[in-house]
């Protein structure tokens, strides 16, 4: 592996460490920590707001260190996964707002179909395409 693409790559995943941290701080925070300050609770939404565009930053510093190859497969792989999570996630509410389910729809759900979907076509496109 290419010293950039190392760099890249570990830049990402600090990236992705820290907005996961600040997201359980957000999500967290006004009930356990502060007791629902509103200031804080602000200043820990737009600290992950921040974590999140950095974080996006460093995943297109590593897609723009690809070759064409993997960048063939990983965009292949979020065109599916974008089309998925579309409609399954507007069918999921529609489940919701119609009542066909007994529970509500929650946003969770959907990020982790679209996690899964996604490592799911980058299995499968790798295999494709070696």
């Amino acid at each position: 592996m290419r010293k950039a693409r190392k760099k890249n790559l570990h830049r990402l995943a600090a990236w992705t460490w820290s907005w996961v941290a600040t997201m359980a701080i957000a999500s967290f925070g006004p009930k356990y920590i502060w007791d629902d300050h509103t200031v804080l609770t602000v200043l820990a939404v737009v600290v992950n707001f921040t974590n999140g565009i950095l974080m996006i930053i460093a995943n297109r510093n590593l897609f723009n260190d690809f070759d064409e190859l993997e960048r063939k497969i990983h965009l292949e792989s979020m065109a599916i996964t974008l089309g998925l999570a579309v409609v399954v996630g507007l069918s999921y509410s529609l489940l919701d707002t119609t009542n066909l389910i007994s529970h509500d729809a929650e946003i969770s759900n959907l990020v982790l179909f679209i996690g899964v979907t996604y490592l799911v076509c980058i299995t499968v496109n790798t295999r494709r395409y070696s």
